[in-house]
Formats: structure tokens, C-alpha cells, sequence
């Protein structure tokens, strides 16, 4: 019986480092992919220093670099945070809240927002700033949101730039939900409590 000639301990480790690089490429491509905010568009919601998981299966899964979907899943749903390219610049990320999906007609009135007419309460929205000068902050709209398209907001309404003064959000833009935070750092320290929290 011949013997297979043993592989030495480098070629070991290198397999198995490939098959761990292989595996973590294709997560990020198409499962979840680690994402940190910058700003404060969406307090108290998310924090400055917040690293989260956002969820790309979710939506469907893109052939890499194309706008060509392997599979289209689920459309985002009013309330869902969402990872999409800006608009302006593709090649930066933007997280915003879903407040108007396709037929729906969005519109804010003194800081109230209102959907195809109804009132919302949303418990997760802030407006902090009542000096905000723009007067978008303050009063937008009705705008009927195309086929297609999505309308975001920030949760932080005073100081958020979102489809307020830049329009809506294609479909295919979108790249994942939010879904877990798994870090968060507070310039100066850990914040424990936040650490693992499921994202709504």
C-alpha cells in the first residue's frame, strides 16, 4: 500500500489560513459585512463609535461588483434600518431609517412626520434643534415615493442629511440591514451595556 507523503506543518497552516481567508471573503460578500458610525445622524439609536453587523443576505445577494442579484430577497420594510450608497458618492456608506417604501407619500409638517396621511409616533426620532435654519428640518413635502425607490431619514431629524435634501434611495443601493451591534467605543471608554444589542 503506498503512504501519502506527509505534509509539512507550513503547507498545513497555509490551507487552513486560505480556507479561513476564502471563508471570511465570502461572509463579507454575502452574509454580513462589520460597518462603523461616524456621525450623529442616528441618535440616540446609534452612536459615534457604534460597530454593528449588518445582515446582506437579507435583500438578496449581488454578483460582486455588479448590480446583478445571484438572488433578490426581501424588500426593505418601513422602520428598517438600512447600509446603501450615497447617492452623491457610491463609494461612501450612509445608515438611515426606511420611513417611506414605494407609493407611500411622506410628508413633515412642523416636525410631525406623516405617512399617506397618518400621523406616525415614532419613539426612536429626536428633533433637538429647534434653531435647525434649514427649513427641511422642519417642514417637507408630500412627496410620493417612486417605484424603486426608498425614502430615509436619520433618527437625529435635526442633523441628518438624508432623502430630505438629497433624494431617495435606489434599490439596488441598498446593502444590508443593520442588525447587531458587536462593538462600541465611547472615545474613552467601552460601552458594555451596548455591546451585543439587537438593532429595531
Amino acid at each position: 500500500m503506498q503512504v501519502k507523503p506527509k505534509k509539512s506543518v507550513f503547507r498545513e497552516y497555509a490551507e487552513a489560513l486560505l480556507i479561513a481567508l476564502v471563508c471570511a471573503l465570502v461572509i463579507r460578500t454575502f452574509v454580513v459585512q462589520a460597518f462603523k458610525i461616524p456621525s450623529e445622524s442616528m441618535l440616540q439609536t446609534l452612536l459615534v463609535g457604534d460597530h454593528l453587523l449588518g445582515n446582506k443576505f437579507i435583500y438578496g445577494v449581488k454578483i460582486p461588483f455588479t448590480d446583478t442579484y445571484l438572488f433578490k430577497g426581501a424588500d426593505p420594510k418601513f422602520g428598517d434600518i438600512v447600509i446603501f450608497e450615497y447617492p452623491k458618492d457610491p463609494s461612501i456608506d450612509y445608515i438611515k431609517r426606511v420611513v417611506g417604501v414605494p407609493g407611500d407619500v411622506i410628508e413633515l409638517r412642523d416636525r410631525q412626520l406623516y405617512r399617506n396621511g397618518e400621523k406616525l409616533t415614532e419613539s426612536y426620532a429626536q428633533y433637538i434643534d429647534a434653531l435647525a435654519m434649514d427649513p427641511r428640518c422642519h417642514n417637507f413635502g408630500p412627496v410620493t415615493v417612486p417605484e424603486g425607490k426608498f425614502f430615509v431619514m436619520g433618527d437625529n431629524r435635526d442633523n441628518s442629511l438624508d432623502s430630505r435634501f438629497w433624494g431617495f434611495v435606489d434599490r439596488s443601493a441598498i446593502k444590508a440591514k443593520a442588525w447587531r451591534l458587536y462593538w462600541s467605543w465611547g472615545g474613552d471608554h467601552l460601552r458594555w451595556k451596548r455591546i451585543g444589542k439587537l438593532l429595531e
